[in-house]
């Protein structure tokens, strides 16, 4: 644990009391840059707004956050020093050259369909060929990145009510399920709906919001899956700008207003945590 610590910042007022947790991570992706900018810039703005935005002092007064800027550290730095379009993890394969495993496709939720039916294949949006950007790994949380987040987020899944990923690009808000066409019931407080209506309220920016599998496209071993079957109930993946003008190469010049669009959506997310109404939980099927 001491390890993640080391990448993961805490935000919140501290208080006796056990307070609901949001979990944010940025960078599963190593080509993925403004999620890495984003976890970044929420860190700041939350602490600098802190004196003079009510609503971002009630968040932090009320909720604690978990925030891990970059979670594929060794793959992000090799998009930096050598790939710049690299995707995976960095872990090493002892049959083959290839490195690396997709970090989003290897969370421990359906990886079987029987005893004998491997889940990991590409109809389901996952490789397990170690040389593809969609491996999914030797097995569920091979890789210690996904092995430690998943170690934390169970050691405290019933203080944490919110899991957010931060992606890009294709401009959408996507929730469970991604391993197969079918969602769950939509919460109470409409979260997804406020969240998008929240960051389009900024520029202008249109974003999607939707089950993964039908929004954007099936994948299996994905992280919100895995949060929701732990019993995380709000569990979102944002895919960021653009839609593919640039793609992977978003200009530095857009990251202030995709950064501050994308802070007025989490934190409609997480005041979602406060109201009154409940997301009917007892009646989501289990994955």
């Amino acid at each position: 644990m001491h390890i993640l610590q080391r990448h993961m910042e805490y935000i919140g007022k501290r208080s006796r009391h056990q307070k609901k947790a949001v979990w944010i991570d940025c960078g599963v992706h190593a080509r993925e840059w403004i999620g890495p900018a984003f976890c970044q810039w929420f860190v700041k703005e939350a602490i600098n707004s802190y004196h003079y935005d009510s609503v971002m002092r009630r968040l932090l007064n009320q909720l604690n956050f978990y925030v891990m800027p970059v979670f594929n550290v060794d793959g992000y730095d090799f998009s930096w020093t050598t790939d710049r379009f690299w995707r995976k993890t960095r872990s090493k394969n002892h049959k083959f050259h290839c490195r690396g495993v997709d970090a989003n496709r290897n969370w421990k939720v359906k990886w079987y369909l029987s005893l004998n039916a491997f889940w990991c294949d590409e109809k389901n949006g996952a490789s397990s060929h170690p040389c593809d950007d969609t491996y999914c790994g030797p097995f569920p949380e091979s890789e210690p990145e996904v092995k430690a987040v998943a170690k934390f987020l169970r050691k405290y899944k019933k203080r944490v009510k919110a899991y957010i990923s931060i992606h890009a690009y294709a401009q959408m808000l996507l929730y469970p399920y991604s391993y197969k066409y079918a969602t769950i019931p939509n919460f109470n407080c409409s979260a997804a709906h406020n969240a998008v209506t929240a960051l389009y309220s900024a520029y202008g920016v249109r974003y999607r919001y939707g089950p993964a599998s039908t929004t954007l496209y099936v994948s299996s071993g994905s992280s919100i899956d895995w949060a929701y079957r732990n019993g995380i109930p709000y569990a979102f993946a944002f895919e960021l700008r653009d839609t593919g003008y640039f793609g992977f190469l978003l200009p530095e010049s857009l990251i202030n207003p995709t950064c501050t669009e994308t802070m007025r959506a989490v934190k409609a997310i997480a005041s979602g945590l406060l109201k009154k109404c409940e997301t009917d939980r007892d009646k989501f099927p289990y994955i």
